[in-house]
């Protein structure tokens, strides 16, 4: 019985009972100090850091991309293999059309009039033979140049190499054109083209801004200092600001990055999100280790002779390619919409205010 009248006792102390925490006052100056201090720093790294350099309270979104580019410009070449020649955009650009970036041929070596015939194999350990039982008919080197016969002849008067099936005369690319052929190159001019969307807040915005017109665009060039927002660009301009020389360079080739960088603050006036460009070199260029620099391809042009034989100028050309390379990340305050310009047009008025800034109708 004393127990059940206890554990009721201690219930009702448990529910009315009042407590109220006991204020300690500590009279000194330099607790104080450091108390109040670790609150600032607490605010400082709430406001300013979270708040301002990393927007947390920001909804963000990345960005889709397309890009289009179109080179202009004009060479003029004058070798032993092809003569004079003229070079425009639709020899130089190698494809017509790339995803996301563009070649332009800057140096080559030309193997002219190939048929497709029986020739001594270019010399070396794997290749050279006394006789006809050091070659094996039908085998083929991934690293040569065709199809052994099972024939050994004569490569040069010191020299035999096994025969081969392939387009001959074969291709010598020991000796690289220095300075290259189209060192002309460096004064063609790209138009790049680039749209963008940010799905999450259907925000678009494209790299040709709202002041630049037909006429603009005819006489502009990218100029970081004076003419930021042109987006036609001098192709030397661009290999010098990745800190490269473009003669150098465009003997061997090499892989440009053109980087666009869209990050934009929509809680500031939506119109003033625009473009960053950037430019660096993406393939290894090592001091030491420099084995097989640059960046080169082969094609080849048909022909047909009068008797109807097949023949063939082989090209393998060496060029820099641009990558043109899109990134960003776009942030507005979690719960607030974008309004968007162009869907206001109609209205009859001169602007159209919102949270984020004045539309132009």
């Amino acid at each position: 019985m004393c127990k059940t009248a206890g554990c009721c006792q201690g219930c009702l102390h448990y529910a009315f009972d009042y407590e109220t925490p006991k204020t300690l006052v500590i009279p000194n100056i330099r607790v104080g100090c450091v108390f109040r201090f670790t609150q600032l720093l607490v605010v400082l790294y709430v406001v300013g850091y979270v708040c301002v350099v990393q927007k947390a309270y920001q909804e963000t979104d990345s960005l889709i991309s397309t890009v289009t580019t179109k080179v202009k410009g004009f060479a003029f070449t004058n070798t032993s293999d092809i003569g004079p020649h003229l070079w425009d955009v639709a020899e130089y650009v190698i494809p017509p059309q790339g995803d996301n970036s563009f070649f332009v041929l800057t140096n080559m070596v030309v193997t002219p009039e190939q048929t497709e015939s029986r020739c001594p194999e270019l010399p070396n350990p794997l290749t050279t033979c006394v006789d006809d039982c050091d070659c094996i008919e039908g085998h083929s080197d991934p690293r040569g140049n065709g199809i052994q016969t099972g024939l050994c002849e004569n490569y040069s008067t010191t020299v035999k190499t096994c025969e081969v099936l392939s387009w001959c005369p074969l291709e010598i690319d020991t000796k690289l054109p220095e300075p290259a052929l189209l060192s002309a190159a460096e004064n063609f001019t790209v138009l790049i083209k680039n749209s963008i969307t940010y799905p999450k807040f259907n925000f678009q915005r494209r790299n040709i801004l709202p002041h630049i017109n037909s006429s603009y665009l005819k006489r502009c060039e990218f100029n970081r200092a004076t003419d930021p927002d042109c987006p036609i660009f001098r192709l030397k301009h661009i290999v010098s600001e990745a800190g490269e020389e473009f003669q150098d360079m465009a003997v061997k080739g090499g892989i440009l990055g053109i980087l666009i960088d869209w990050s934009c603050d929509l809680d500031w006036w939506a119109k003033k999100c625009y473009p960053t460009y950037s430019f660096r070199r993406l393939d290894n260029k090592h001091p030491v280790n420099n084995v097989a620099p640059g960046y080169n391809f082969r094609f080849a042009k048909f022909y047909k002779k009068p008797d109807g034989e097949e023949t063939r100028m082989l090209i393998k050309a060496y060029g820099i390619r641009f990558n043109v390379i899109v990134f960003g990340t776009c942030g507005v305050l979690a719960g607030r919409k974008i309004w968007n310009c162009t869907n206001h047009r109609k209205l009859g008025c001169s602007f159209v205010f919102s949270q984020f800034g004045a539309c132009g109708c």
